[in-house]
């Protein structure tokens, strides 16, 4: 560059030696920063593209990017011999005062943008509930499906839904939970509830209950998902009654089931309890309480009351429970008065329960609204 500028010096008019100078000086200056403002602006839509096919987006605002070209710089202007003084059409300020000296009464009072709301991670054991009362006439099974692979050892359950049978009031409630949702799990920390099976098991996934929402959990049934196709295929199919239109990829197509009742095969169940990608968490809630109700139906047309130890039998290997033969017979009765009067009551955890929350290790969360959780939770379990 040194020997560039001593040879236009030379070979140039005084007047053009500056402008070439000046043209050449802003054109090394730019081109470097045109460069990184180009690299910055492609790694943006990158990043935009990867987040967006990776994760849902995240309920905070994003970081607005500023491009170098966009930052402000001081213009120099050489003036000619002949130049002469413009007058300042202002009197210059007094210097600022510094700290210490006699005119300096203390900072400025400069307001403060609102910093974003952020949940406070609470340590494990922070947020326990007292342990609800549970009516005489009532027991609460958890009904699990689970995404375990063959090769797997450790796996997460991805359907939670509290099945809540009371005798007395001759109703069941289903309570459907969302696998994201952000609670402690007793000695292990805060994290989604679907993990803690991976953790511990049937024992602690039922402490974690007990702690978080105070319900105290009676038995537990846990299907594979593998599982739970050859079982829609045993029954034919289902008849499901979908309540909104979904569209999503099967297999490389783009898949529409409209609403209304709907006959699906079990691949057609399987995709449509597990789809989200066009929709969410919560409304995946909805699908599954719609084929467990579709499951039911089925049982009842294929006379599975008078039937149930033949249906125990062959669905015992399919299933994982705690539930005994004894238990199914036992409550035969209930379930014949359900079949007739269909007093099932649906509860879900939707958006006025819970909001999206993005780790500091980078997972989009659902974080509960403990408050508005509880009132869905006291109804669940029948209580005022």
């Amino acid at each position: 560059m040194n020997h560039w500028l001593k040879r236009t010096m030379q070979n140039s008019s005084p007047i053009v030696n500056w402008q070439v100078v000046s043209h050449k000086l802003r054109q090394t200056i730019l081109h470097p920063l045109r460069s990184v403002s180009y690299l910055m602006i492609g790694i943006g839509w990158m990043a935009m593209i990867l987040t967006g096919c990776a994760a849902p987006v995240a309920a905070e605002a994003p970081a607005v990017a500023v491009s170098l070209l966009d930052t402000p710089r001081p213009t120099f202007v050489l003036a000619g011999a002949d130049a002469t003084a413009t007058p300042t059409p202002f009197q210059p300020l007094a210097p600022t005062p510094l700290p210490g000296s006699v005119e300096w009464t203390g900072p400025t009072n400069t307001p403060l943008p609102t910093p974003t709301p952020q949940f406070t991670q609470p340590a494990a054991g922070i947020l326990v509930e007292p342990e609800l009362s549970q009516l005489p006439s009532q027991i609460n099974v958890l009904l699990l499906g689970a995404d375990r692979r063959p090769w797997d050892h450790q796996f997460r359950t991805d359907t939670i839904m509290l099945i809540t049978l009371n005798s007395e009031l001759g109703r069941v409630n289903i309570t459907s939970f969302p696998r994201d949702l952000y609670i402690p799990l007793p000695g292990y920390g805060m994290g989604r509830i679907n993990t803690a099976w991976t953790y511990g098991g049937y024992p602690l996934l039922a402490q974690t209950f007990k702690q978080n929402f105070g319900v105290k959990i009676d038995y537990f049934v846990l299907i594979e998902f593998s599982s739970f196709k050859k079982i829609i295929d045993s029954l034919g199919g289902l008849d499901v009654q979908v309540a909104e239109p979904v569209s999503d990829y099967r297999a490389g197509y783009w898949v529409t089931i409209p609403a209304g009742k709907i006959h699906m095969d079990a691949d057609t169940v399987l995709w449509y309890v597990r789809t989200r990608k066009t929709t969410n968490d919560i409304a995946r809630n909805r699908r599954q309480q719609e084929v467990l109700q579709a499951i039911f139906d089925k049982l009842i047309s294929l006379n599975a009351l008078r039937r149930a130890p033949e249906f125990y039998e062959l669905y015992k290997g399919s299933v994982t429970t705690d539930i005994t033969l004894a238990d199914v017979l036992k409550w035969l009765p209930f379930a014949a008065k359900i079949a007739e009067t269909r007093n099932i009551r649906q509860y879900f955890l939707t958006y006025n329960h819970v909001y999206d929350w993005i780790t500091p290790e980078g997972a989009m969360v659902l974080v509960p609204q403990q408050g508005a959780v509880m009132q869905v939770i006291r109804k669940s379990q029948n209580l005022p």
